[in-house]
């Protein structure tokens, strides 16, 4: 569960949240190191853009209960802004926080083979990408995980039922079905979350002719 918000200042904002919010166990904080670079317009204006960035990537829930709307911004402003989104969204991965992250796309010039996972019914389709395995949007997911699955693979199945409380697996047919493109951190959560049984990506993942990706990383270290 995420959190985001602003204030000025924080301190009783985080001391009110602590009180409310028991789900917290830390939180982040970006300010600059000169007052009044920021002000009020700059920071609703951060928040709205996390938000919706958060809500577009369905990594985690978001304990925000309203899309508060961008506030009006200079163009000069606003392009300043931008950069300072920009830094925040490449320092919170380092700390841990994924909440924003959506699926990167291919590199341009750069031929990532595109991989499928079969089993039980279903078919999905997805590629490596620098930031861990993308499962395309309208890969197929099997309508039930086995029960082992929440015992001996927690992590894995505890990722798959939250994609699909938050919408990124939507039930169709007697299935699911992926309804973006979405960024795994290895391709066996990927695979496992297509199954719904403990998997091996690197074995499951297959390329057309049929090489798994095990195979292909293989090749493609010696080459």
């Amino acid at each position: 569960m995420h959190y985001v918000g602003e204030g000025a200042p924080i301190l009783p904002r985080l001391q009110d949240h602590q009180s409310k919010k028991d789900f917290w166990t830390r939180a982040i904080g970006f300010t600059t190191a000169t007052s009044g670079q920021l002000n009020k317009a700059h920071v609703q204006f951060l928040e709205a853009r996390l938000i919706a960035l958060a809500r577009a990537a369905k990594r985690m829930p978001l304990d925000n209960a309203n899309q508060p709307a961008e506030p009006s911004l200079s163009e000069a402003d606003r392009a300043d802004m931008e950069v300072f989104l920009a830094h925040m969204l490449g320092v919170l991965p380092v700390l841990g926080v994924h909440a924003f992250e959506q699926a990167a796309p291919v590199p341009a010039g750069k031929v990532a083979p595109v991989l499928s996972c079969k089993g039980k019914g279903v078919l999905a389709t997805g590629y490596e990408a620098t930031q861990g395995f993308v499962v395309k949007a309208g890969s197929q997911a099997v309508a039930e995980a086995v029960p082992s699955m929440a015992q001996h693979v927690r992590g894995m199945f505890d990722v798959r039922q939250e994609l699909i409380a938050n919408g990124v697996l939507a039930q169709e047919a007697g299935l699911y079905r992926f309804t973006q493109d979405y960024s795994f951190s290895s391709p066996s959560t990927a695979a496992a979350v297509v199954l719904g049984r403990s998997a091996n990506g690197r074995i499951e993942w297959k390329d057309a002719q049929g090489r798994t990706l095990k195979a292909l990383q293989e090749a493609e270290a010696g080459a």
